[in-house]
């Protein structure tokens, strides 16, 4: 029988300190959830002053910006257009020289491929266009002794003008020696 006293001693006596953990528990969660609340309102209190406060500050902040611009403005005064034009004529005069210097590098360029071209005899268009017109010549001559080729529409003359020649394809001495023969 002792032991049955001392298992309902205990029994009690857990179920008591039970209670109290849980009354403990309860009160901790009502204390965190009343915190929680009072942080809430001190945030919405804190945004509300920022509202209302937040454009007068604003005003003040311009204000006080456009006395400091007056001040640095009759500060500077004079200084500061003069250094802006000396800036704007020597932007102006790097730009003309810089047009001036690609015109020239251009130049130099197109003279270099020109003759590049010349020395690998690539007929100039200048060339292929007084070749069409011999062609043409030729062809309206055929015509007139009564040999009548199709004539040639403008886009194949065009193609043509595209095309290096038959002649350029011949190596320098062949050309030479055709030269020779042809008087």
């Amino acid at each position: 029988m002792a032991t049955l006293k001392k298992s309902a001693r205990k029994k009690t006596a857990s179920a008591s300190s039970n209670e109290t953990l849980q009354a403990q528990a309860e009160q901790l969660s009502k204390r965190l959830g009343e915190s929680a609340q009072q942080v809430w309102l001190a945030g919405v209190g804190a945004f509300g002053r920022a509202q209302a406060e937040g454009t007068k500050l604003f005003e003040t902040l311009v204000k006080e910006g456009l006395s400091l611009e007056q001040i640095t403005r009759k500060t500077a005064g004079g200084k500061a257009q003069a250094m802006r034009d000396a800036v704007e004529s020597t932007v102006g005069q790097a730009r003309e020289r810089a047009s001036d210097t690609w015109d020239r590098l251009e130049k130099v360029f197109e003279e270099r491929v020109h003759r590049a071209l010349r020395r690998l005899e690539v007929p100039s268009r200048e060339d292929l266009s007084a070749l069409i017109d011999r062609v043409d010549a030729l062809n309206a001559e055929l015509r007139k002794l009564g040999g009548v080729p199709a004539a040639k529409p403008a886009r194949a003359r065009k193609a043509a003008a595209r095309k290096p020649s038959p002649a350029a394809k011949k190596t320098p001495a062949k050309r030479a020696s055709r030269k020779k023969a042809a008087p």
